[in-house]
């Protein structure tokens, strides 16, 4: 069979096929199923950021209205184990875990203690309320950087070190020693709260008869709880069901299976009746893990003409009170992407993640890229003021070139393509850099705070390099979609069916998607890191391929023509040279159910199963820019013009991938600007409302322009990269440099995140006494 079709629907901007029913009120979300004689949990959480558990009364709750149980951490010694952490390459990994229900000892405030099973929510949080907790107060540990020198947390956790990781490639030592300027700049990044619409949740279902546990979950995927699950309660993976219904947001917070779900399902098999949990605000404020928090010293090595040398960092992560699966992965990909998308010959890395009584840390959008791009960014910005030199033109002479791809960096990552220089060009001309700093340099004569920031970024995608998919097409003609990617929004049914309607010539409307379920899709990875089209699309496109092959030999048959004269265009098998003389694929489906109708031997149906696997990690790259001018009166940032340059590879739907560029986007922006989770030196959460923790609204976005490269990837069919986090990542880099630079006639060199009118405002009032007054 020879193809002739051409691409009629990849790379065009279709409208989301999802939509309509989530606009006429159609989702099903975890906390609208409900099953007969469901019961509710509530759990009960340390009012101590650290404390010895004296006592743990449970008599009043248990004697209250319509209460069915009441655990505490010793009932469920022997029945469950922690979920340990993931192994990560090259880093040693201290073995710490999250325990289920907290014992003898609580580490934060917010760690699950004790727990009431009851007839309703509300008599499960009455019930709730009257458990007495006695505890004997211990020194909390609030500042990672004092976490080394204090008490150990954990006996497996000398020194508080729960995760060590080094690297150093090239003659750092020597660049230093020979460096015409050595830069550098302490940095501080908060600890940020993912904040999905909808907060974590499960229902529990347990069938004695099939010795069968269901468990629906607000996740970002079946499969990831599903193997977990069947560790902490040491169940085959085979007697549990995970089904992810519709999902209102996760931005990575969702990855991991809470231990209150684990929870949830051992009450479901051990009463015999449904469970639901469901966390309110409050409780994901503080018990889901937080994203970011990084503290780091970065300097790097200059020539006399402004080529990085070499670059050195130490890097100390605060991870909080215990390790979540993931919760290592974040800031090893940190390090290792901390020299970008420059050609720097020699670096040197060492990363400490520490243990402090917060809650532990764990992938939030991004997941240690926007942490990389801005300390890296940030310090080109800083070397580019101090030798002199233009920062757009010190980053073209620093920038991996085209034509070094595959490109190996001295910190252990191989790009697999790119084409770095022409993004910085393209968002230079989108901004209109030049006209803006001729604009700038009037304004700062007339007093004004006008500045100027890019930020360039390279990103880790493909993360868990291999996914499956299953395509049925059914006796009609419609193709029957299974995947492991799992939608948390991001517009799955749209894009697989974009790719499904351009491999089989049928329309949209002929299309089911079906995800999210592991008895449906019994093996699969899911969806973090920007990895869904890039591996869950070639693993679709895999399959479709074996269907078209199949498909092909069935056509020649029905046509009594050798396979090879057989030619396939938009959708219609014919023999070459005879489009006459031809079949759709309808008819071909229908006879390859019909075993009288199929060549000799071949097997009844038309299905394939495809598993598509890279061999490494597919970079994505970009550029943005941003305009900003600060009152420095009020110390309140104006971004003028926001611009993003984003090279993905294949872009299989302009549309949503400009979507996912602007939401992200937002949320670099509250990251630069507002969003901080803070803790008192006593450990006690400061930030427990949106009244406290300031996320960004709608009048405070600024507008984006968004625009896309294509830099294939040699790496998969599609030739994808991913475009889930790229707006997470540069906008706070171009954000922060934008209104440094504006700072700078100040004499203003750095200012941590967030950038808010109080900070920008002391920080004016510092460098200028009595500015304000005098105005």
């Amino acid at each position: 069979m020879v193809t002739e079709a051409t691409t009629r629907w990849v790379g065009r901007a279709v409208r989301r096929l999802e939509d309509p029913r989530f606009l006429r009120g159609q989702a099903r979300y975890v906390d609208d199923i409900v099953l007969p004689q469901m019961a509710y949990l509530a759990v009960v959480r340390s009012a101590a950021a650290h404390a010895q558990v004296r006592r743990v009364d449970v008599r009043a709750a248990a004697a209250g209205p319509a209460v069915l149980t009441v655990v505490v951490g010793t009932d469920l010694a022997g029945s469950i184990s922690p979920v340990p952490p993931n192994a990560v390459e090259g880093a040693q990994v201290a073995p710490v875990p999250h325990p289920v229900l907290a014992q003898d000892r609580v580490r934060y405030v917010g760690e699950p203690v004790a727990a009431v099973l009851a007839e309703t929510r509300a008599a499960a949080e009455d019930a709730a309320s009257l458990i007495d907790i006695e505890y004997d107060p211990l020194p909390a540990i609030t500042d990672p950087l004092q976490a080394r020198s204090a008490a150990a947390l954990h006996g497996a956790a000398p020194q508080n070190v729960l995760l060590r990781w080094v690297r150093s490639s090239g003659d750092v030592q020597g660049a230093f020693a020979s460096a015409s300027r050595i830069v550098a700049q302490r940095f501080h990044i908060p600890r940020l709260a993912a904040a999905p619409i909808e907060p974590r949740g499960a229902v529990a279902s347990y069938d004695p008869g099939t010795d069968r546990l269901t468990v629906w979950c607000s996740a970002q995927d079946p499969h990831r709880p599903l193997a977990q699950l069947s560790r902490a309660l040491s169940r085959p993976d085979d007697r549990i069901r995970v089904i992810v219904p519709d999902v209102g947001g996760a931005f990575g917070s969702k990855g991991a299976v809470p231990v209150e779900v684990i929870l949830a399902a051992w009450l479901a098999m051990r009463v015999g009746r449904p469970v639901k949990w469901v966390e309110d605000r409050r409780d994901n404020l503080a018990a889901s893990y937080q994203g970011r928090g990084l503290d780091a010293e970065i300097e790097i090595a200059l020539d006399a003409g402004g080529t990085i040398r070499a670059l050195r960092a130490r890097l100390t992560a605060d991870l909080g009170a215990y390790l979540f699966p993931s919760t290592a992965v974040v800031p090893v990909t940190t390090a290792m992407l901390l020299t970008g998308t420059y050609a720097i010959p020699a670096a040197a890395v060492e990363l400490v993640g520490v243990a402090t009584n917060k809650v532990p840390t764990g992938p939030y959008r991004g997941a240690g890229r926007p942490e990389a791009a801005y300390l890296l960014e940030r310090v080109v910005e800083l070397a580019a003021h101090e030798v002199g030199i233009d920062p757009v033109a010190l980053r073209r002479r620093n920038l991996v070139s085209a034509d070094q791809f595959p490109y190996r960096t001295p910190l252990g990552f191989t790009y697999d393509s790119g084409n770095y220089a022409r993004a910085l060009e393209r968002a230079c001309t989108l901004l209109d850099y030049d006209r803006w700093r001729r604009d700038q340099a009037a304004a700062r004569q007339e007093g004004r705070l006008v500045g100027i920031g890019v930020a360039m970024y390279v990103e880790r995608a493909g993360s868990a390099v291999w996914e499956s998919a299953a395509v049925s097409v059914t006796p009609a003609g419609h193709a029957i979609v299974r995947i492991g990617s799992t939608p948390t929004g991001q517009g799955h049914v749209t894009t697989f069916s974009q790719i499904v309607v351009d491999a089989l010539g049928i329309e949209f409307d002929a299309v089911t998607i079906e995800q999210g379920d592991s008895a449906i899709v019994p093996r699969g990875v899911g969806t973090f890191g920007s990895r869904s089209i890039t591996i869950g699309g070639s693993a679709l496109l895999t399959a479709l391929e074996q269907i078209k092959v199949k498909a092909g030999l069935i056509a020649a048959h029905l046509l009594e023509a050798g396979g090879q004269d057989v030619v396939w265009t938009e959708g219609q098998f014919h023999v070459r040279g005879a489009p006459q003389r031809g079949v759709t694929l309808a008819e071909v489906a229908a006879a390859a159910y019909q075993p009288s109708r199929l060549p000799r031997g071949m097997a009844l149906g038309l299905e394939a199963h495809g598993v598509f696997q890279l061999p490494g990690p597919v970079f994505p790259f970009g550029t943005y820019a941003a305009v900003v001018e600060v009152d420095p009166l009020t110390g309140e940032v104006t971004v003028h013009k926001l611009v993003a340059v984003d090279d993905a590879g294949r872009i299989v739907n302009p549309l949503l991938a400009e979507g996912q560029v602007i939401g992200a986007a937002a949320q670099g922006f509250g990251q630069a600007c507002l969003e901080e989770v803070v803790y008192g030196e006593d450990g006690q959460l400061l930030t427990t409302t949106f009244a406290d923790y300031a996320l960004a609204r709608a009048p405070q976005v600024p507008t984006l322009t968004a625009t896309f490269l294509e830099t294939l990837s040699p790496l998969n069919p599609l030739g994808a990269k991913g475009i889930g986090e790229a707006g997470s990542i540069a906008t706070p880099s171009a954000l922060a440099n934008a209104v440094l630079d504006a700072l700078a006639p100040l004499g203003i060199r750095h200012m941590d995140f967030p950038l808010t009118p109080r900070r920008i405002w002391d920080a004016i009032e510092t460098a200028t006494p009595g500015r304000v007054a005098r105005a």
